[in-house]
């Protein structure tokens, strides 16, 4: 396909990522779909939500789209590029994270950025009834399914074969710094916002696990993640959660094909903590002038303007046609 091209007076990193969230934020699932639940260890179930085309399943790929923070399969992002996909003959398959979404009814605990376990899991229950299976991953989950590509491919199905990252946060401690610049307050604040709320609706339903008021007070992602995320995913302190869960320095290890599309103005990502890292022979990277956060807003043929939706299925069916 041609390359992004912004919609007039939309480049920039802050306009390119608010206006495709608007532009997506109402943004519907109009197909039929199956609610599958995949065990993905102890106590641990993910929902996903599956719309496979006609006909005999083991004739058509299947893409499994992974969501990013604070996210769900509702994601402007994920149904962006899910009716393009299953337009363009793929069966979809939209995954909640764990605890995300109405994944929250079947497993009502956190997810993180190293939980490779459950993509894992995700990949290999659609590999079973799929000619061949890819993951795109957006933000957070982008990051995710590399990680996951890097850490369990070995032990991956054979028709599991490739990933496209969109936006992915390939140095975690350096996100959390850029979120915290005075520019990005309102990411920040809507983040933080969204994590609060979901955290209370994990300790209602599990206070066993989770302690009350943990949330109280938080004000920034690093300090969520010191105080929940590492903690209760057994890394102890924010520091180590982001040198061991950051997906950066795995794309050298990786031997599956897989694309990383991000952009130079992305206010969240800075476009050196994607750059720096050396890649694997099978891996693209792509880092695009403007862009934004998940926010590629231009001419595409995909619903919501979602160029990269696009790009990420034109470098997928070149592998897994």
């Amino acid at each position: 396909m041609n390359g992004f091209r912004p919609y007039p007076l939309t480049a920039g990193g802050h306009c390119q990522t608010l206006l495709a969230y608007f532009r997506r934020r109402g943004m519907t699932w109009p197909l039929a779909s199956e609610d599958l639940v995949v065990e993905a260890g102890p106590d641990a179930r993910l929902l996903l939500r599956a719309t496979w085309q006609p006909g005999p399943r083991r004739r058509r790929p299947a893409l499994v789209l992974v969501h990013g923070l604070g996210g769900s399969d509702a994601a402007g992002y994920v149904l962006a590029t899910g009716r393009l996909a299953f337009a363009r003959g793929w069966h979809v398959v939209r995954m909640n994270l764990r605890g995300a979404g109405d994944g929250i009814g079947v497993c009502a605990r956190l997810y993180n950025a190293g939980l490779t376990d459950d993509i894992h899991a995700a990949l290999e229950a659609v590999a079973q009834q799929a000619a061949r299976t890819a993951v795109a991953g957006f933000s957070l989950g982008g990051s995710l399914a590399l990680l996951t590509l890097a850490r369990c491919g070995a032990a991956l199905a054979p028709g599991v074969v490739a990933a496209a990252a969109i936006s992915p946060p390939l140095d975690l401690a350096a996100c959390a710094d850029a979120l915290e610049r005075p520019a990005n307050r309102l990411y920040q604040f809507y983040f933080m916002r969204n994590l609060r709320a979901a955290y209370r609706a994990l300790q209602r339903r599990r206070p066993d696990l989770y302690a009350a008021d943990r949330e109280l007070g938080l004000r920034t992602i690093r300090e969520y993640d010191d105080r929940i995320t590492a903690p209760y995913g057994g890394y102890g302190a924010a520091a180590r959660y982001y040198a061991e869960s950051s997906a950066g320095p795995a794309l050298a290890g990786l031997t599956r094909p897989a694309l990383v599309l991000a952009a130079q103005d992305d206010p969240l990502v800075p476009a050196e903590s994607v750059a720096r890292w050396p890649l694997a022979p099978a891996v693209r990277r792509e880092i695009l002038a403007t862009g934004g956060h998940v926010g590629f807003l231009g001419a595409t043929r995909a619903p919501g303007s979602f160029w990269a939706g696009e790009r990420a299925l034109d470098f997928l069916e070149a592998i897994a046609r």
